[in-house]
């Protein structure tokens, strides 16, 4: 599986961005999928997970309340938007496919990554 990630910029604070997070090779609709973070310096944290239905969603508490992870089968991508952007929000985004249908917060449970999207949110 290919993942191609987008949607990443600069944005002042309070401002939105809505990420996009396109498959290809084969379908991922049986998969949950997730977005991942990655600031300077620091390990990849988890963000939101998604389950293959697109009905559960799991949040980092840091984006809780503030993003909202969501799916199209059909099309074959994920998106994540994103408001009310801080400066901690800035890092390197990605996209990946869990191994199973639920969609995990656990990074091990991810086996296809995308090359990430860079947000930047100035103070």
């Amino acid at each position: 599986v290919q993942l191609q990630a987008s949607g990443g910029g600069l944005v002042q604070a309070g401002g939105s961005l809505k990420l996009s997070c396109v498959a290809s090779s084969r379908t991922i609709s049986n998969n949950g999928m997730g977005w991942f973070r990655q600031a300077p310096g620091k390990e990849r944290e988890f963000v939101a997970a998604v389950d293959w239905r697109g009905g559960t969603t799991t949040y980092a508490d840091s984006a809780k309340d503030r993003f909202t992870i969501s799916r199209d089968n059909a099309k074959n991508t994920i998106y994540l938007q994103m408001n009310n952007l801080k400066p901690d929000d800035t890092a390197l985004y990605y996209c990946a496919v869990d191994l199973g249908p639920s969609g995990s917060t656990r990074r091990d449970r991810y086996r296809y990554w995308g090359q990430g999207t860079l947000v930047t949110v100035s103070s």
